[in-house]
């Protein structure tokens, strides 16, 4: 099957008039929709301007360049000729247009197709020339992405990204004039409501004017001059039914039209109320789950809080009974590694002797903490403090020991929870901002046996004073952890 440039080249070269209504049969459906969009749904108007471009196509068809895009150039002389056509008539026009308005007049809803159509062509002619190409041979000619790839000489996948980025231009200018479907939606628009079958008949009619404006044939000339003269006495006596019509409802129609103004006001109005309703919806969501997060550490701190008051207590009893009895300090003799169910024997607690870990009494400026390893217990407690300041998800793993068969989803759910605390930032970021910077050293380590040990932390906050922290720390191997749960058996 030839293509069009073949087609258009034979008739151009030797007059074949198989070849030009061979032409005038593949596009005259979609040369009739768009001059029937441009001229505002005036069928008979719609084909005195095909019947125009294909006599036009005729008597230029020997001067168009090579590789011009045959369904492009006809869509922007369609709307060339339309549009002429619609300003010789305007004043009628007006008054067709503004009858037709009135009649599709309704409550609140406009389908689709009616927010699009009457600025389609328009906003089709201000693309350039390769997305408009696109566009018309895809949609207006509804051929297939191959197809549209063959005639513009490019791969399917490239007319594929072409035709998108085109549908999209296309929306943006076509929201521009109060269109607000999506580009789905206008995609879905074209690809269904664009092409209107032309009448029965025209196809012959246009063919035989355009061949008789090329060839001067009388016979031809006189058909085409009856059909032309028949639409225009039809198009006038529609017109005076239409302007005896429009003289009754005339008030009834501004009314309308200004309810309908109103209305779309209300709508635009409406669309961003309903996008802030969708994000105050999503931020109350966020907000719930950090509550819930909030309360389960809440609850954790109250627990440690009790259990720190306890250990405190312990701490000086054990004190005083080394200070009364040197000789009788307790030994590790009641503690169990191989009990599942084993917990601190705190009778047998004894000072671990810190000459060994000559640093551990270095005192450490938070703000000034970085991350120097865990070979030894102050090392740790730097890199520990860093960690948590920085809200360093790998900087936490490091220092953390969890229970024997946590899994690596459980830990990094314990460093989320962490970093969502928002009063531990609160209260970081207050201590950044004071003048003396929060101090933390490690104060005494209590052996617990198998290298464990509880490690009581002297802080000194700019605003909450001095305060004793403690924590559990354990060798595992040659470093130090803090650990997180029982140790293992």
């Amino acid at each position: 099957m030839m293509d069009d440039e073949q087609l258009l080249g034979a008739y151009a070269r030797g007059g074949s008039e198989s070849a030009f209504g061979e032409l005038v049969a593949r596009h005259v459906d979609f040369v009739y929709s768009t001059a029937l969009r441009v001229v505002n749904g005036d069928s008979h108007l719609a084909q005195d301007v095909a019947q125009t471009v294909f006599i036009d196509l005729a008597r230029k068809a020997g001067s168009l360049p090579d590789d011009v895009a045959l369904p492009g150039w006809l869509h922007r002389h369609t709307c060339y000729t339309a549009t002429k056509a619609v300003r010789t008539e305007r004043r009628r026009q007006g008054r067709e247009q503004t009858a037709m308005e009135m009649r599709a007049l309704d409550d609140d809803t406009r389908p689709a197709w009616e927010q699009v159509a009457p600025y389609l062509d328009e906003s089709l002619n201000q693309l350039n020339p390769a997305d408009r190409d696109a566009l018309v041979l895809r949609f207006l000619k509804q051929q297939d992405l191959r197809a549209v790839g063959q005639a513009l000489g490019i791969s399917d996948d490239a007319a594929q990204k072409r035709v998108d980025r085109a549908l999209e231009k296309l929306h943006v200018l076509l929201k521009h004039r109060g269109a607000t479907l999506s580009a789905a939606a206008l995609g879905t628009a074209l690809a269904t409501e664009v092409v209107t079958a032309a009448p029965a008949g025209l196809a012959g009619a246009v063919t035989a004017a355009a061949l008789s404006g090329s060839t001067i044939t009388t016979a031809a000339v006189i058909d085409a001059t009856k059909t032309i003269a028949m639409t225009t006495l039809q198009k006038a006596a529609i017109t005076v039914v239409l302007a005896a019509a429009m003289g009754t409802g005339i008030y009834e129609a501004c009314q309308a039209a200004n309810a309908r103004a109103e209305f779309q006001t209300l709508q635009q109005q409406q669309a961003p109320m309903a996008e802030q309703i969708l994000q105050l919806q999503r931020e109350r969501d966020d907000a719930t789950r950090q509550l819930a997060t909030l309360r389960d550490d809440n609850e954790r701190l109250g627990r440690s809080s009790a259990e720190l008051l306890r250990l405190r207590g312990e701490l000086a009893r054990l004190r005083r009974e080394a200070n009364e009895s040197p000789a009788s300090k307790p030994t590790n003799s009641g503690l169990s590694t191989s009990d599942p169910n084993w917990q601190p024997n705190w009778i047998a607690l004894r000072p671990f002797d810190l000459t060994q870990f000559p640093d551990s009494t270095t005192s450490i400026t938070c703000s000034r903490a970085m991350d120097v390893g865990t070979a030894t217990p102050a090392a740790l407690l730097q890199t520990w403090i860093w960690a948590q300041r920085a809200f360093d998800a790998a900087g936490l793993l490091k220092c953390w020991d969890f229970p024997e068969g946590t899994t690596e989803e459980q830990k990094l759910e314990r460093v989320k929870v962490f970093q969502s605390n928002e009063a531990y930032v609160r209260q970081n970021r207050d201590r950044d901002r004071a003048t003396t910077p929060m101090e933390s050293k490690l104060r005494d380590l209590f052996s617990l046996g198998d290298d464990y040990y509880l490690a009581f932390i002297d802080n000194t906050g700019p605003t909450t004073g001095t305060w004793v922290g403690h924590q559990m720390f354990r060798r595992v191997g040659d470093e130090w952890k803090v650990s997180l749960g029982r140790r293992a058996k």
